[in-house]
């Protein structure tokens, strides 16, 4: 099934109720799930106007055979997307025949409303104004480049490179072909909003990884050394354990479970994109997972990101409206499995250090979990201080709760966000709390804005990066 046909039955799907467009495209048999998602996405967010032109542009009486939700897709390609940029097949000629009309009735839409920019078309509380703004962070895989030879590749492109960011006014500033080293968060640059690479030859051979903000906390939060044996215990779709990886430097292990077999799947096509070797996956429910298992004797690390409402992604705004204001029986039924995930993570013998997180907004779900668990281990874990330089902290509700941190699309340009990290007691003193937080403080130097001399090769490092 090609792109576009897939990207129709997902709308169909939603249409109907029976599903949402994550669980859609997950469950669809198209390989590349992540350009699929924002196909079917950026075509939702725009369905009234492309409905409007359509249906002024006659395109459905012109084309009897042509079903609705596949023009809605192709009509979004062709006026809105990459206009059949290197492909479209058949699509593109078909579309071919009414493009003048339909451009000619997207141009009177403006005329009509007003406004000379497509997103001014869009209703109030559609326009982009929540994840659409957000700029376009990218992660630099270091198991196959460094910044440095990033950095000169976009040069090379025509980018500007402006340094490490000061503040997160730098961040909202960014326009054009300007992009930024994040001002806290290692090897991770920015983009501006609505900047589209995953069509780009460096995300597409597994240099890049795309990834919000604030879901590159974990890892780094939890910052395991190499060689080290660490368990991701709800680990699809990936980004997080490609990102444990990359800290291991692909020494050691990672143990990644996860009960969705397809999940699992386009996890392990991404994993390999990555050049990720350090990991072991498991189609397996982490709670079934034996602490007293010998494979596991020697796991210090534990990154727990479970099931969870996922009302801090603004993008499920658009797929699932009201997704943001979960049901008390939903989120009862959540913060229970959350709970036993926790509790049961903490049970592990060697373990020393855990990040808990969720993309969750909710107090059930992220300060309540982490409260309950620590009062059902008492005194043999605590809180530990994390990324002070970090705005938004955890909610006052219990003492030490600021240690945790929250994020937002409003205090730190990120979807929403809870992680927590949680240390044995016994293994904490003066030297090894400094050593922790140490990454956390003190970003590692940011690619130097000089001119350099073109490297050959797409962004391969050539020579040792911290």
């Amino acid at each position: 099934m090609g792109l576009y046909a897939a990207a129709a039955g997902v709308l169909a799907g939603v249409e109907n109720r029976q599903g949402s467009i994550k669980g859609l495209v997950y469950s669809s048999n198209f390989q590349n799930v992540k350009q699929l998602y924002a196909l079917v996405c950026e075509t939702q967010r725009y369905s009234a106007v492309l409905d409007a032109v359509i249906a002024s542009a006659g395109l459905l009486r012109a084309e009897k055979k042509l079903r609705p939700h596949l023009a809605k897709v192709l009509v979004y390609e062709l006026l809105l997307g990459k206009g059949f940029r290197g492909g479209g097949g058949r699509w593109k000629a078909l579309l071919g025949r009414h493009q003048a009309r339909l451009r000619a009735e997207l141009a009177r839409l403006k005329v009509h409303r007003g406004v000379s920019r497509n997103e001014d078309l869009l209703e109030v509380g559609s326009r982009p104004g929540g994840v659409s703004q957000l700029p376009r962070f990218v992660r630099v895989n270091t198991l196959k480049t460094c910044s440095d030879d990033v950095v000169d590749y976009f040069k090379r492109q025509g980018f500007s490179y402006q340094g490490r960011a000061s503040s997160l006014d730098d961040l909202r500033a960014l326009k054009g072909k300007h992009f930024l080293l994040d001002p806290l968060m290692p090897e991770l640059l920015v983009f501006p909003a609505q900047t589209d690479l995953h069509e780009h030859p460096l995300y597409r051979a597994g240099h890049l990884i795309l990834q919000d903000r604030a879901s590159c906390l974990p890892a780094m939060l939890l910052n395991p050394p190499p060689g080290s044996h660490v368990i991701d215990a709800c680990a699809a779709p990936g980004n997080k354990t490609s990102h444990l990886a990359a800290l291991l430097k692909n020494q050691g292990k990672i143990f990644a479970f996860d009960l969705d077999a397809k999940r699992l799947a386009s996890m392990a096509t991404l994993l390999a994109r990555a050049g990720i070797s350090c990991c072991e996956l498991a189609q397996e429910d982490f709670l079934a997972v034996s602490p007293s298992d010998p494979r596991y004797r020697e796991v210090h690390h534990i990154l727990l990101d479970p099931s969870c409402s996922g009302s801090g992604m603004p993008s499920r705004q658009l797929e699932e409206p009201g997704a943001g204001t979960p049901s008390p029986a939903r989120l009862h039924a959540l913060a229970g499995f959350q709970q036993r995930a926790l509790c049961h993570a903490l049970t592990f013998p060697s373990l020393k250090r855990l990040v808990y997180s969720t993309c969750s907004l909710c107090q059930e779900e992220n300060e309540d979990v982490v409260r309950d668990a620590l009062q059902q281990n008492p005194g043999a874990f605590r809180l530990a201080p994390a990324l002070p330089a970090w705005p938004h902290r955890g909610l006052s509700t219990f003492p030490g709760a600021e240690h945790c941190l929250r994020a937002s699309p409003e205090t730190t340009l990120s979807g929403g966000f809870f992680v927590a990290v949680i240390e044995r007691v016994e293994v904490l003193s003066s030297a090894s709390q400094a050593k922790a937080s140490a990454p956390e403080c003190t970003p590692s130097p940011a690619p130097k804005r000089k001119k350099r001399q073109p490297k050959a090769g797409a962004g391969a490092c050539t020579q040792p990066c911290t």
